[in-house]
């Protein structure tokens, strides 16, 4: 989500903490805003994910939404937001380039969805390393795969727990092909939403 449509989103939040029926309602939509788009070790996220909203008043829970929010869109205001790496940046594109390939392969005819599932798994795998190595997260023995780097990423509270269930999901088809169980990955409709839960999963966590 680009920086305006960011600043949108946090301006519709702030609108909401006002006299609210469901403070607790909101409390909980502004914590999942702020893990999924400031991250979840952030000082935003857990400033809010801290207190319990039933535990105080409306209004000063009411008050401290506000003022987080509003200190996390000067920050987004102020570009330290967006910032990227240039080696993360061609990092992704690299994962970008492979997403496109695996596309042209389940449009084209004459290609099994076995090929374009494989690239997808090279794919997801790739952004999950890279991921885990920008956060400095060690593998703690295990073997490099797709479920070792969910896993950490997991542990530390990076992705979600569906999230994790999601990659175990797509892991198995990346399997199925790569092992030549075709019957396994002959739906080119069930590869076509693993490609596109793939590149949701990637937007979502664009890190």
């Amino acid at each position: 989500m680009d920086a305006i449509k960011l600043i949108e989103h946090v301006d519709r939040l702030i609108g909401k903490a006002g006299p609210h029926d469901s403070v607790v309602g909101l409390h909980a939509e502004v914590c999942e805003f702020l893990r999924v788009y400031s991250g979840p070790k952030s000082a935003f996220y857990t400033t809010i994910n801290s207190f319990n909203p039933r535990s105080f008043a409306e209004d000063y829970v009411a008050k401290n939404l506000k003022s987080v929010l509003q200190s996390f869109k000067e920050y987004v205001q102020a570009g330290l937001h967006a910032e990227v790496s240039p080696e993360r940046r061609a990092q992704i594109d690299v994962v970008s380039d492979f997403m496109q390939q695996a596309q042209q392969l389940l449009e084209a005819k004459g290609i099994h969805p076995a090929a374009p599932a494989v690239i997808i798994g090279a794919a997801l795998e790739e952004y999950l390393r890279t991921w885990a190595e920008k956060e400095a997260l060690g593998l703690g023995g295990r073997k490099p795969g797709l479920d070792a780097y969910a896993t950490v990423l997991r542990e530390s509270d990076l992705i979600t727990k569906q999230d994790y269930k999601d990659i175990t999901s797509w892991g198995g088809l990346r399997n199925y092909a790569a092992h030549g169980e075709w019957d396994e990955v002959s739906d080119r409709n069930r590869v076509a939403l693993m490609l596109e839960g793939v590149n949701l999963f990637m937007r979502k966590h664009f890190a």
